[in-house]
C-alpha cells in the first residue's frame, strides 16, 4: 500500500508542527529541521514502491525501521523519515539519517492514524 498527497498550497505545515501534534519525537534532526515545511506525504513499507512514486515526499511515513528506509529518503529528496508503530531505530539507521542529515521522527501511531494525523494538520495550520 502506498499514500500520497499534497498539503494545500496556502497550508504551512512544518516538521516542528507534525512534532507537536502527532505526536512524534525527534530520533535526530539537522540544524534548524523545526522550520523544514512539508508540502507533500508519501507513505507506505515497500520501499520500491516508494522510490517509483511520480513526486517525491517531502516526508516519509513507514514502519520500515531499517537504514533502507533512510536510503530511499535519501534518493526520492525527503526531508524527513517518521517511523510509525512505536518502532525503534537501529543505532546505524541514526547514523545514515545523520550522515544524509534526514530528520528522523518516531510515533506510537500506526500507519493510517499518522496518515490521518498528517492530513488533519492542514485543517489546523
Amino acid at each position: 500500500m502506498r499514500i500520497y498527497w499534497l498539503l494545500r498550497e496556502h497550508c504551512m505545515v512544518t516538521i516542528q508542527s507534525i512534532i507537536e501534534n502527532l505526536p512524534a519525537h525527534v530520533v535526530y534532526g539537522p540544524p534548524n529541521f523545526q522550520n523544514i515545511p512539508v508540502e507533500h506525504v508519501v507513505a507506505g513499507d515497500l520501499m520500491s514502491d516508494i522510490l517509483v512514486s511520480v513526486d517525491a515526499g517531502d516526508i516519509l511515513v513507514t514502519s520500515l525501521a531499517t537504514e533502507q528506509s533512510i536510503r530511499t529518503g535519501d534518493i526520492v529528496g525527503a526531508s524527513a523519515v517518521l517511523l510509525v508503530n512505536d518502532k525503534l531505530p537501529t543505532h546505524s539507521m541514526k547514523e545514515l539519517a545523520e550522515a544524509s542529515e534526514i530528520t528522523l521522527l518516531a510515533t506510537p501511531l500506526p500507519l493510517y492514524d499518522a496518515c490521518i494525523a498528517l492530513g488533519n494538520l492542514e485543517l489546523f495550520s
